[in-house]
């Protein structure tokens, strides 16, 4: 089955279980890990992905 990319979607673990395609380009991991932040507001406009990178960064602690 070829992979596709996957656009709309608001849960990381769904994208990765349909084999879908995802580029995050934007370093979030790892400038909010390096940040040694007590609190981290996360302000984007909205349908931006707030919701996709809080998912991803759940999958990825887990």
């Amino acid at each position: 089955m070829a992979r596709t990319v996957g656009i709309g979607h608001q849960d990381f673990e769904k994208l990765r279980m349909k084999n879908n395609f995802y580029v995050d380009k934007t370093g979030f991991i790892q400038e909010w890990w390096e940040s040694d932040d007590d609190v981290t507001l996360i302000t984007r406009p909205r349908r931006f992905g707030k919701t996709l990178n809080m998912s991803m960064t759940e999958c990825f602690f887990l």
